[in-house]
């Protein structure tokens, strides 16, 4: 698997990855797809996102990780996203990259948002060192089904340094 930037020609395979995620339901805040042209804003070249990274395997984009400054977060803080194909590897590799690209941009803390319902992403977030800090409650879908939200942060110098839980 190899890892590198996303540049605006990716927009395309990678809008048809997450519109994939999203059209399975249950793992993802985002409800409504995404044109290549959105995808680009939201994920590589906008005003409020600062590195994406992808996952290229057998000539393909297998996921990708992001983050951003969407929604005007704290100082020191930005908001990871991540979505893959079903191959559990692929966040794995992604991190290093983002974590790397995090300690360059001098960020404290990568802050994730996940539903409560997405197991395998609370598991990933907690296997990478994310530690859970906060809990929205019930926050609804676009049916009105309320879903809560955990929250959890990494700290960029983890390796020197430990979050307490909240």
């Amino acid at each position: 698997m190899r890892i590198r930037r996303a540049g605006s020609a990716d927009a395309e395979e990678l809008s048809s990855l997450l519109n994939e995620i999203i059209r399975a339901g249950g793992t993802t805040a985002l409800e409504t797809p995404l044109s290549a042209a959105e995808f680009a804003d939201w994920f590589i070249d906008g005003e409020f996102p600062l590195t994406c990274h992808v996952a290229e395997h057998d000539q393909s984009l297998v996921g990708f990780q992001s983050l951003s400054l969407y929604g005007d977060p704290p100082k020191g803080f930005a908001d990871i996203a991540t979505f893959a194909r079903m191959t559990p590897s692929v966040g794995t590799a992604l991190f290093p990259a983002t974590r790397a690209a995090a300690e360059e941009f001098g960020l404290e803390f990568i802050n994730a948002t996940i539903r409560a319902d997405n197991v395998s992403g609370l598991g990933y977030y907690t296997k990478m060192g994310f530690k859970t800090y906060d809990r929205l409650i019930q926050v609804p879908l676009q049916d009105g089904t309320p879903v809560d939200r955990i929250k959890k942060r990494f700290r960029v110098d983890a390796k020197h340094h430990t979050i307490p839980d909240a």
